[in-house]
């Protein structure tokens, strides 16, 4: 079960879990987390979180399979668009020279 503790404040902090990891898996999230600029921890919730969106998504379209087929194909691009995930930027934002007609 899910710790919760209040901050300074008195305003509830987010639930907290343990987790015990192999070494190798642990090394590995430690690698993904530096790659991308994250904490370990804000590392294994986003993974955590995808996973668990990806799991809900395989139920659902295994329980909608019937019913997609019915869908139209402007619903099903939209949601195949949907259902996919943001993806992070690298780097500062490169301006765009747009050149005028002449």
């Amino acid at each position: 079960m899910p710790t919760r503790q209040t901050s300074s404040s008195g305003k509830p902090k987010s639930p907290r879990i343990q987790v015990v990891l192999p070494e190798d898996l642990c090394e590995r999230l430690t690698w993904l987390a530096e790659q991308e600029s994250r904490t370990v921890s804000n590392m294994a919730r986003v993974l955590i979180q995808q996973g668990v969106q990806r799991h809900e998504q395989a139920q659902s379209t295994s329980k909608a399979a019937g019913s997609e087929a019915l869908a139209s194909p402007q619903e099903r691009f939209r949601s195949a668009l949907e259902a996919q995930q943001p993806r992070r930027l690298r780097g500062a934002p490169r301006r765009l020279r747009l050149q005028r007609p002449r």
